[in-house]
Order: C-alpha cells, then structure tokens, then sequence
C-alpha cells in the first residue's frame, strides 16, 4: 500500500510540474555605447634575478619535511 502511494505522489509531482506553461520569454534590450580606446605602454626593465633549486640529496629540507611520518601511519602488529 505504501509503494503504491508513493508511487502516485511521484507521478502526480511529475505531471503537475509537466504541466506548467512557461511562455516567458526574456527581453533583451541591446544598448550600443561608443568606447576610447587610449593605449599607453610602460617599459619597465627589471633586473630581478630568481634563484632556482635542484634538490639532488634526501637529506634535504624540503624532501625531509614532506616524508613526515606519523603513530598512526606505522603498522600495527597483531
């Protein structure tokens, strides 16, 4: 009895939201405006020099922060 009333319910939300008529339609109003275009370019040279780093060892400080270990990461014995 249960399934049956639900079921019911579900197709009569269906139908009712079927049967709504949705005859709005959008008015878009295009509004046409006269844009300056003024350009002005900046040279700017600078000389800033940026180190890259090559990290070859394990023993290094990044490699050595992100392989933290944690309790709970080890293995439990039975």
């Amino acid at each position: 009895m249960k399934t049956i009333i639900t079921l019911l319910f579900v197709l009569f939300i269906g139908v009712a939201a079927q049967a709504q008529k949705a005859n709005v339609t959008p008015v878009l109003k295009t509004i046409t405006k006269e844009v300056k275009v003024s350009e002005t370019k900046k040279e700017v040279l600078s000389k800033e020099t940026e180190v890259a780093r090559l990290y070859k060892f394990k023993n290094s400080k990044v490699k050595s922060a992100l392989a933290f270990s944690t309790k709970r990461s080890k293995s439990k014995m039975a």
